[in-house]
Order: structure tokens, then sequence, then C-alpha cells
């Protein structure tokens, strides 16, 4: 009965939860309105998933908590599909706060869900609304930065009570930014992964907790690359207790126990495979593993988050053969659509990519892929699931590589992509500029219908300047760009726009100093050229826009969006915040500058964590642009007009 009581409860304030203390005219999530559709299961930005049976119905749920913004919680996905491998979830049900390092233990049939130091016991009776404090004696790691704190509960010498599994994920020898040489070296040290055991030398209800001690594999103390995410199951059959970790960027690493199941004694780390002989691996970056027999066929498998809020199921398919154990790849969870989302950190970009007359959506994200949501008319709006674009052959996406990033190695799946869409080569057809982590300008022609009815796009092409002199680029860039290419700060928008009405495309975006710039388009007789920036665009004081003056990780970012927004026939600005920012443009100065008056945020929801992303969209058909946000959480925001 209080199991009931809880889930309608919670169902009543996922009901609410997007209009609490929100004008129903300020900016609301943009819905699919497309019924019976089915899209990846997702909640915002990092995902820690906690399979079980929530609901009390005899099958697998996903409970999974999100601590970014604006989609901080913890979130029920109900299966209704009953006991299959790959069910389609429902939407999620918001039932509690959101918490960046929160497990899941299964203590005998009772399931248990542990934050640092805080237990949580019966989570699906209680929740979080009965919290036990854990007084572990020492700090487990002593490190000064410490990115991840996963506290498990497990029986780890079998006698009887339930230890202690601590893992974090260690920063101090890493540092953060700007740590390269002209050579693309990274000088700072790497990521550190360490577990520890906490031995509980009294009862469950007695605990006696010893000091915390790194847990060692082959003579030294596990060390995963960060983000270790530890499960301890028997993975490869063996009738013993192994160890598997997941690290930061992409894989995992399994410490085979050589010892038995009440004294484990871990051998040196091996990477897990694939029932294809590769490298076990997620899409994405900071993975999150949680064991559970899914499937429940007798074997462990993993239960895996993705940095951009997505879960997936990754198999066990081992056979005792004593090789170790076998994963099947990653299948990503679906569920019913509801919210528009792509990844996280999402920068929206509108306009008729399929040519049938109504505004659709582009997208990139922080994985560096592009999407296209299709708009399917009706009213409210029906929206296609976004589908990802392609370049020749190839998934169009960017990813910074082992040294693309200024923040480091970490970062090397993370692409950051951020676009506008505008006919670039003057042969009538959309293409697509963009920029990412890289602060690499390119564009993609559009080369004509395919098939499928939307555009080709040719392989990335770098944007050109008409540079006087040598080409420039950002101080703390530690690679040299090629030939006139453009190369500015990362992650910031390049707006394609015919900003002075001569009928060429030109491009508004940020300096390598910060400055936000016109880059006019002539017509030559060798073809189109795009000239030096000019910083043309004054404050209220006649001050040169310096939009971010930050420099290496923190530079660029800034999101911008060149649009009429007022209605007076000139072009404003719009600029990432809590929201979204207006500029006016207030008119010319006497020497040719353009005035934008910073008039503040649009909107009043706060939408933004890491930033926003603003784009328009006349959705209602009125005239009149209404506002598209792009949050961190991945999902998209709509402020009508």
């Amino acid at each position: 009965m209080q199991r009931a009581i809880l889930y309608a409860a919670a169902i009543f304030l996922t009901a609410t939860f997007a209009l609490v203390g929100q004008d129903a005219h300020d900016l609301q999530p943009l819905k699919y309105n497309n019924e019976g559709l089915v899209v990846d299961l997702g909640v915002g930005l990092w995902a820690h998933p906690l399979p079980m049976d929530y609901d009390g119905d005899g099958d697998n749920d996903l409970v999974v908590s999100c601590p970014d913004k604006p989609f901080n919680g913890t979130y029920f996905f109900e299966n209704t599909s009953g006991n299959v491998k790959l069910p389609v979830f429902e939407p999620p049900v918001r039932i509690g706060p959101g918490y960046h390092g929160v497990r899941v233990s299964y203590v005998g049939d009772r399931v248990d869900v542990m934050n640092p130091a805080q237990l949580f016991a019966d989570f699906p009776k209680n929740g979080y609304e009965k919290p036990e404090k854990v007084a572990v004696p020492t700090k487990p790691s002593g490190a000064k930065k410490v990115r991840a704190n996963q506290w498990h509960r497990i029986d780890w010498d079998r006698d009887g009570d339930y230890d202690l599994i601590v893992a974090n994920g260690i920063w101090d020898d890493y540092g953060w930014d700007d740590a390269w040489d002209s050579n693309g070296e990274w000088k700072n040290g790497p990521l550190h992964g360490y577990v520890f055991l906490v031995i509980n030398n009294g009862t469950d209800d007695k605990p006696k907790w010893s000091k915390a001690n790194k847990i060692e594999a082959g003579g030294k103390p596990v060390d995963v690359y960060g983000w270790p995410g530890p499960c301890v199951a028997d993975f490869d059959g063996d009738g013993d207790r192994d160890l598997i970790c997941g690290e930061f960027i992409d894989k995992f690493t399994w410490f085979e126990n050589t010892g038995t199941d009440a004294a484990i004694s871990l051998a040196a780390g091996k990477r897990v495979v694939t029932d294809t002989g590769a490298e076990l691996q997620m899409d994405l970056e900071m993975v999150v593993p949680s064991p559970v027999d899914w499937d429940k066929d007798g074997d462990v498998d993993l239960i895996v988050g993705d940095e951009d809020g997505r879960v997936a199921f990754v198999e066990n398919v081992t056979v005792a053969s004593g090789n170790g154990p076998v994963f099947k790849a990653p299948v990503y969870f679906q569920q019913k659509a509801d919210w528009l989302k792509f990844g996280a950190l999402a920068t929206p970009f509108c306009t008729d990519w399929d040519s049938d007359g109504d505004t659709d959506i582009l997208c990139g994200n922080t994985a560096g892929y592009f999407g296209y949501f299709e708009n399917q008319g009706g009213t409210p709006t029906k929206w296609g699931a976004p589908v990802l674009l392609r370049a020749g052959e190839s998934t169009l996406r960017i990813m910074a590589g082992p040294n693309g990033s200024i923040q480091g190695p970490c970062e090397a799946k993370w692409g950051y992509t951020t676009l506008s869409a505008a006919d670039w080569d003057g042969d009538g057809r959309t293409d697509i500029l963009a920029n990412s982590i890289w602060g690499k300008i390119v564009w993609y022609r559009n080369l004509g219908d395919g098939a499928d009815g939307l555009p080709k796009l040719s392989e990335a092409q770098a944007v050109e300047v008409e540079w006087p002199g040598e080409t420039p680029k950002p101080s703390w860039t530690w690679w040299n760009p090629e030939g006139k290419s453009l190369v500015t700060q990362w992650r910031t928008t390049p707006e394609a726009i015919d900003f002075n009405k001569d009928g060429l495309t030109d491009l508004v975006l940020l300096d390598q100093e910060g400055y936000l710039c016109l880059f006019e388009r002539t017509k030559e007789a060798t073809g189109l050229k795009l000239q030096p920036p000019q910083r043309i665009f004054v404050d209220q004081d006649g001050k040169a826009l310096q939009l971010n003056e930050k420099r290496a990780g923190g530079s660029g970012r800034r999101k911008v969006h060149v649009v009429d927004w007022d209605g007076d026939g000139d072009f404003d600005l719009l600029a990432n915040s809590v929201n979204a920012d207006l500029y006016e443009n207030t008119g010319a100065t006497a020497d040719g500058n353009v005035t934008l008056v910073h008039r503040g945020a649009i909107g009043e929801r706060k939408v933004s964590g890491h930033t926003s992303s603003p784009a328009s969209i006349d959705l209602n058909g009125n005239g009149t642009p209404d506002l598209l946000v792009g949050a961190e959480d991945g999902h998209l925001y709509l402020l009508s007009r």
C-alpha cells in the first residue's frame, strides 16, 4: 500500500514538475506529440542507473539519477513490457532529487541505494525519505580533487555482514586545463580511479568500520582512468566474484579473482571484450556500470549509464572457457517519446531541412553528433525522432580525439558541436556551418537530396578567410591552422547570415580573442571570399563587444543567434545565459558600427547548467519568432510569443 501511495505521489510530482514556479507563457519543454513514437531512453546530462523492480510487479524497471540542470532528479522508467530483454519503457516519472554518485546494492532480497556516506535502505519502499549516515572513519582517497565518489554495499568477505566498496575518481595529477606542449603531448598526469575496501568488523545493525584501504590487483592498487563504477560479481562463470570497473572515457577493465569467493585475490586488469573480439566500449564518456542479471538467464549483465543521459543493456554471453567474461555490444534502451532530446548540451538551429515548406530542427550536442528533427505538421506540431546526419558515407560526428580538447585527453570522445545553416556557396541549397571542441570552423556542402529525401552532405571543408598575413589562432591552441582556415575559440556558434543584406551569406562569430565580429562576404572574379573579421559590434558605451574575455578552457562557450527579434527591420542578437539574453540592435553609430544593447534574459525559467543555446522558430505561424533553447539536459525548451 505504501509503495502504491509513493508511486501515485511520484506521478503527481512529475505532472507538475515542468510548471511549478513557471509561468505558462515561459519556456516549456517541447514535446513530440507523436503517439506511438519510440526514442532512446534518456534523462539529462549524466545517467546513473539503478536497475530494480521499483513498482513490485515482478519485472525489471529502471530508476535513473541525473544531477544536471534543469532536469535534476531521480526518475522512474516503468517497464510495462514484462520480462523481456529490451522493454520499451514509459516516459520518466520524477521520484526524488538527483545525485552525482548514487549506486544500487542488492542486499538479500532488498534493494538499497547509497550516496557518499549515506544509505537509503529498501529504496523501492522508502525512496530518499530515510537516509542513514555511514560514518567511515577516514576519507578514502585523501585527494584534493575528487570527481567520482561512489559507495556500494557488498559482503566482500562472506562473513554475513555487509562491507563497503568506495570508488574515487582522482584529478590531482591531471589538473584540468591547458597543459599541452607544442607537439600535442599532455604535460600533466593521468586521471586515477581507485577502489577502496572498508570492512565491517561489527554487524549490520552495529557496524564497526575499518580504515579504507585500496583494493589491489596483481600486486598494485586498482587504478583505472577515473570514474571507476566498480562492479563485483561472478562475471566469468567460474563460481567466484571478480571486479569490473568502468572509466571516465568509454571502456571497461576486468580484474579476475584468482582466489576464492570468500578470499578475493585479484589479478592485473584486462580489457573487457565483446563476442566479436573487440574491446567493449560505450558511445560516449563518463560511463557508470551497474551489475545485475537483467535478462534473468543466470549470469550477471551490466546496465550502463552514458554521459548524455542514455542507458544501455550490455549482455553477458560468457561461455565457460577460462578466457574471461564476454559481452555483447551495448544496446541502448528505448522509451515512449515525450520531450524532444538530443544527447546533452543541445544546440538547435531551425530551418526547412527537408524542403517541404515547414521549419525543422537541426541540432548539435556534446557527443559531437548532428541531428535532424522533422516537423511533421499538425497542431500542436508533431515531431519525428532525431535522425543522425551523415557526411559522405559516414555518420557525421566530430570528436576531440587524443589531443583536440584544451581541457586534456580525458575529453577524447566529446565534440561539442554547434551549428547554423544557410546557402554558403550560393548554389541555392542550404548547407551547414559548424564549430566544435576544436575551434575549427567547417562547412558541409549540400549536394542535393539523397534517396531518403534529405540533403546529402559532403565531407567537412575548412571555412577560409582572406587573411592579410599569418593565420590567427587562440594563443593557447597548441596546433597551427592549415592555410587560410578559420580557427577561433571553441564551442561558440558560427552564425551564417546575410547580415549586411547584400545577397551574400556573411558570418557572425567570436574571433580568437572573444570579440563578436562580422566576417563579411564578397563576390570576386575568383569566387566568393570571406573577409577578415571586423569588430563592428559595440555596446551602448561604444566599446567593442567582447562576449568572452577568458582564456583556454574558459574561452568560447558562447552560443549566439542573429534574428530580428523585435520586428523593427534590423538584426538583433540572442546569446546564451540562464536561457537566452537579448542584445537589441539600436542602430548604426557615426563610424558605421552596430550598437547592441544588453536587455537581459528573455524568459524567467533557468534552463542552463554548463550553457544554453538559443535559436528562433515561428512555430505558431504568427509571423513573430518564438524562442527555442537547447539546454544542458539535451532537451529543447520553447517560449511562444
